[in-house]
């Protein structure tokens, strides 16, 4: 399987801009640049990328998880977080902190941790980052 997305950027890094495109279209000439990475323009940026890809991989993952342990969870709600420093070597990620919750029947507290933690380890996102990954998981909305 593989997936793609390309960049394209023009000019210096602090005066150009950059459009990204996924290969599925969801992107299509997304705009780009220093002040949407490094400030707060409205356009998006590859940290804010990151973190949506790991947000979107940990739910699917929760949800396969939870599924296995028998309970298919009614509804998953992932913030990802990812957090960055301007180092002297150049941008670093410094971790990334997951903040779950899901309504899923039939799971106790216990095992709703248990799940959580297995998707964690099992996310392909978690696994490609070389960043501590952190994880808050809320079970709501179950009797």
């Amino acid at each position: 399987m593989q997936r793609s997305a390309q960049a394209v950027w023009e000019r210096s890094l602090q005066q150009g801009e950059g459009r990204l495109t996924t290969q599925s279209g969801s992107l299509s000439a997304a705009a780009f640049s220093f002040p949407t990475r490094f400030g707060n323009e409205r356009g998006t940026n590859p940290e804010e990328l990151i973190a949506a890809a790991h947000a979107a991989c940990f739910s699917m993952a929760f949800a396969f998880f939870a599924e296995a342990a028998g309970a298919p969870p009614l509804h998953v709600d992932t913030t990802a977080q990812l957090s960055f420093d301007l180092g002297a070597q150049g941008p670093v990620v410094t971790g990334v902190e997951l903040q779950l919750q899901a309504s899923v029947p039939g799971l106790d507290v216990a095992r709703f941790q248990e799940v959580a933690q297995q998707a964690k380890a099992g996310c392909l996102v978690s696994r490609l980052l070389n960043t501590t990954v952190t994880l808050q998981a809320q079970q709501v909305g179950t009797a």
